[in-house]
């Protein structure tokens, strides 16, 4: 990938609501992070946009660093993607699983919305919900946390 085509994506990021964006090509793949948090991976060139300067009088704020979710024991249901989790297939609809609720293995138990498409995730493993550790409506990161069956 060409610098000129790097520095028009890195501005893009910079100038918009984006806040990474990972594009991969026949030469590499190329990871572009807005606000100066970075996630490596193996073998993949990580740009860093400049975040975004304050208006004059205001001072830039840095986000709070995330509390650290603790796990109780159990098997741990992470997410496959990034996107926004639900609970439920429509607002005000009864949600798929509970705490306390069986499942087995395939059952859907949450949905996460990702680029406006609804990605049906399910339980990889038979047994008892119990704990919920999403959110409902929040957003979640690849490899969080979702669901502790026992």
């Amino acid at each position: 990938m060409d610098l000129r085509k790097l520095k028009t994506l890195i501005d893009l990021v910079s100038d918009s609501n984006v806040s990474e964006l990972e594009i991969t090509e026949a030469e590499g793949k190329v990871r572009i992070v807005k606000g100066g948090v970075m996630l490596q991976q193996a073998a993949a060139p990580v740009m860093v946009a400049a975040p975004a300067v304050a208006p004059q009088g205001l001072a830039p704020t840095t986000p709070a660093a995330a509390p650290a979710v603790e796990v109780p024991p159990g098997h741990v249901v992470k997410s496959p993607m990034v996107g926004t989790f639900y609970l439920s297939s429509s607002p005000g609809a009864k949600p798929f699983v509970e705490v306390g609720s069986a499942v087995k293995e395939g059952d859907t138990i949450c949905i996460i919305e990702a680029m406006k498409i609804l990605n049906e995730i399910e339980a990889d493993k038979s047994g008892t919900i119990t704990q919920i550790l999403g959110q409902n409506g929040q957003a979640v990161e690849y490899g969080q946390p979702l669901f502790v069956i026992e």
